[in-house]
């Protein structure tokens, strides 16, 4: 049993299981207690120094903010004070003691000093677009198929089974999800021949469909980054994808490996520093994950969980820095934000690749996962608050803030690192803590699909509405867990629902092993009109959203 402290991380359900076929209470309704941990109130307990790294990172962008309206309100202060024939006479006498030389040297050094800042900045990167593979029908299957495929396969007892049955039914999956056909063969199907059919299928799927909607050629693609946790083959997949499209031989190609579900967004952000050190350029990003080779065929209850969560995806997507790619493009970059907390050990092992005792191997699930995941979420949250949200929620946030802080609040437990300062929940002078309302910061939200449990806990954190987090229940519901891409199939989503216009701020929230927590902000440049083809939601869009999602 837990602590009388750990009461309020867990949550309760009363499961109807049924009326008793046999024994002395036949006949008669059963119901059982399911106890679960739930995500902790992150938002509830800030640590000040990711607090004040947010306001060290907008500082660092935006200084010239603070500067140049100071300097603008003296000088018209200055300008308000004097009559027009004034201002004339001041301006004429005061520049009449110069020579030419000295005027001309002046006006120099200022076209200079313009020049070096605008030369200096970053350039903007622009997302032109991007698209999400949809597997071929033959490959959908519904959660009773499913463990009927398992079943077929010959790999798994009847207890195990039952479980991976148990999972399914309170995952929030739906019956359209994909998975390869490998998975029902007796035979191994975590081979180098399954894992690169199944990526090339998907992969390549993603790629094609890019391609033809933006009119990009293979060989103008200057830098790629592809991602994929568990199958990394030699040569690599990026290798795959530049021998299949011919493309040029100085591309800048990178290929990710074993970074989890957070991965995506640590692409965008490589391509996006390659991008700006190699100006006038175009980056594909892709991520995947190969469902077949992460097949775990054991007994270990902890391993089987991302059986029944982890189905088949892709996404591909189009980056520049071309300033002629504005007028094309759909969003622009503003900010990533990333956090890792891989230095705890606990934290490092909670989504951990191992062999069983029968030497299967497969991923291990923390029983602390949630928990774990809660306090990545919250610092990265807490880092990105201050370079997002608006003026008047950053002064209600920090005036909270300072308040509980002088007047005694005190650490919860013993484990803060030292030169942490903790803000616990429990306060001697009892003040609640201010929590930021992020929808004034964004208009629309994907975060990562995972699971119905993970998905409805950040909504209960965040305050969210099921509006916002309705395209992770669609996504988890239509197309399952499919790892780094799943923010992507949310966007589209959003995109097939003709809800992003221009303006519109997206905020996509992306976890996974390590353990590690990424923020990548958007910004759309123009209207985004409905697709009328290539978007993996056409053929079932109106059935979303349905109160099932919730």
């Amino acid at each position: 049993m837990s602590s009388t402290g750990e009461q309020h991380l867990l949550s309760t359900e009363i499961v109807n299981r049924g009326i008793e076929s046999s024994g002395p209470d036949a006949g008669s309704m059963t119901f059982s207690v399911r106890v679960r941990r739930r995500l902790p109130d992150f938002v509830q307990s800030v640590n000040l120094k990711y607090v004040k790294l947010g306001y060290h990172y907008l500082i660092n962008h935006a200084i010239y903010l603070a500067t140049v309206p100071v300097l603008v309100l003296v000088f018209g202060a200055e300008i308000g004070s004097l009559s027009w024939e004034e201002m004339w006479w001041k301006l004429w006498h005061t520049t009449a003691g110069y020579d030419l030389f000295t005027l001309l040297l002046f006006l120099g050094v200022f076209i200079f000093t313009l020049s070096v800042y605008f030369l200096s900045r970053p350039r903007s990167v622009y997302l032109i677009d991007f698209a999400c593979f949809k597997p071929a029908d033959d490959l959908k299957v519904t959660k009773d198929e499913f463990i009927e495929l398992a079943r077929k396969s010959g790999k798994f007892d009847e207890a195990s089974l039952a479980f991976q049955k148990k999972i399914l039914e309170s995952s929030g999956i739906g019956d359209e999800t994909y998975v390869p056909k490998s998975i029902s063969s007796p035979e191994n199907t975590t081979t180098m021949k399954e894992g690169r059919a199944e990526a090339s299928m998907v992969i390549f799927g993603a790629l094609d469909e890019l391609f033809n909607k933006t009119r990009v050629r293979p060989k103008d693609v200057g830098v790629l980054v592809v991602n994929c946790s568990i199958f990394n083959p030699t040569p690599s997949l990026s290798a795959m994808i530049i021998n299949h499209y011919k493309m040029r031989g100085n591309i800048l190609s990178f290929n990710l490996g074993g970074m989890g579900c957070s991965a995506g967004i640590i692409a965008v952000d490589l391509a996006r520093d390659m991008l700006q050190a190699n100006p006038n350029n175009v980056a594909v990003v892709v991520s995947t994950e190969m469902v077949g080779y992460n097949w775990y065929p054991g007994k270990d209850r902890s391993m089987l969980i991302p059986n029944c969560y982890i189905r088949m995806g892709c996404s591909a997507v189009l980056l520049s820095n071309r300033r002629r790619d504005y007028r094309r493009a759909k969003y622009r970059l503003e900010h990533i934000v990333r956090t890792h907390k891989g230095a705890d050990d606990r934290y490092f092992r909670s989504v951990y690749q191992e062999e069983d005792e029968q030497r299967f191997k497969g991923l291990k699930i923390s029983k602390d996962l949630v928990e774990i995941g809660g306090d990545a979420l919250k610092t990265n949250i807490t880092t990105l608050g201050p370079l997002v949200l608006p003026l008047s929620e950053q002064l209600l946030f920090f005036a909270t803030l300072m308040k509980r802080y002088f007047s005694g609040t005190k650490v919860k437990g013993n484990t803060a690192s030292k030169g942490d300062t903790s803000i616990g929940t429990s306060s001697s002078s009892g003040t609640k803590p201010y929590i930021p309302d992020y929808k004034l910061a964004f208009e629309h939200f994907c975060v990562h699909a995972a699971s119905k449990t993970v998905v409805n806990e950040l909504q209960r954190n965040l305050g969210l509405s099921d509006a916002n987090m309705e395209p992770s229940r669609a996504t988890l519901q239509r197309f399952g867990n499919t790892s780094s891409s799943s923010i992507w199939y949310e966007l589209a989503y959003l995109e097939a629902k003709g809800r992003i216009k221009r303006g519109d701020r997206i905020w996509q929230l992306s976890f996974g092993s390590g353990f590690k927590c990424n923020s990548a902000v958007w910004k759309s440049v123009r209207n985004i009109k409905k697709p009328s083809s290539n978007n993996p939601w056409l053929d079932c869009l109106e059935r979303y959203p349905f109160d099932a999602l919730s």
